[in-house]
């Protein structure tokens, strides 16, 4: 074993029982929470290191970078997320490329979305990226956006509302960033509460820096780049 794969091991299970910790610390379990990847600064090379040591789940930042990287698709187990924001014009390549797009924050992807799902005949997987904190400098549809997305989402018929996602401010104190994790989760359980039949089971939220905040505030996906990949 090389050096550089032992030191993803190594990384790969610090990571691991960070969470296990933080949801030990919550009252839930480690298996209640997925580990996503994010893969977007690292080669092919180092992603099947990574699929080697147990991963199975990547988010991609960028549609053109994905496309080239995965030209030789990755094993069948694998789970590929759209993380970054999604211009309408590669909407058809991101249908083709991912299992779950993250990223829809306006109505003319979702309409754009459905397109794409309709001519293939397809089923896509979708989160609400929402900016809870309402940074200017984030993507994401503002919170008075979210009910008009989530109608629109509904009435698509290839479109599969998942979850929500945030990207909580990049802050020195961790401690910070719960009101912008539980703020995603109240709103989740209020959409669940006033729209009959929709469940949202993900929340995707929490990265390197505050995944423990994330998963005691309920996080069910956490996007980790960094910690994982340096």
């Amino acid at each position: 074993m090389s050096e550089s794969t032992r030191g993803l091991m190594e990384r790969i299970d610090a990571v691991r029982a960070r969470i296990a910790q933080a949801a030990g610390l919550a009252g839930r379990q480690a298996s209640d929470v997925t580990l996503v990847s994010v893969s977007k600064t690292v080669d092919r090379a180092t992603m099947n290191a990574a699929y080697d040591a147990g991963l199975t789940s990547f988010g991609e930042n960028r549609v053109p970078d994905a496309r080239a990287k995965f030209a030789e698709p990755m094993p069948s187990d694998v789970r590929l997320h759209l993380i970054g924001q999604l211009q309408t014009n590669k909407a058809g390549h991101a249908v083709d490329l991912f299992d779950l797009i993250e990223s829809v924050d306006r109505a003319s992807l979702v309409a754009e979305l459905q397109k794409q799902g309709e001519r293939r005949d397809h089923s896509i997987a979708v989160l609400l990226q929402v900016n809870v904190a309402g940074e200017d400098q984030k993507a994401g549809c503002t919170v008075d956006e979210v009910d008009e997305l989530v109608a629109a989402i509904r009435r698509a018929a290839n479109l599969d509302l998942r979850g929500l996602m945030t990207i909580a401010p990049l802050v020195d104190e961790m401690e910070t960033t719960r009101p912008v994790f539980a703020g995603l989760r109240s709103l989740r359980d209020d959409l669940v509460t006033r729209y009959p039949g929709l469940t949202l089971p993900i929340l995707s939220m929490g990265m390197s820096n505050d995944l423990e905040i994330a998963i005691q505030e309920g996080a069910t996906h956490v996007r980790v780049g960094r910690a994982i990949f340096g």
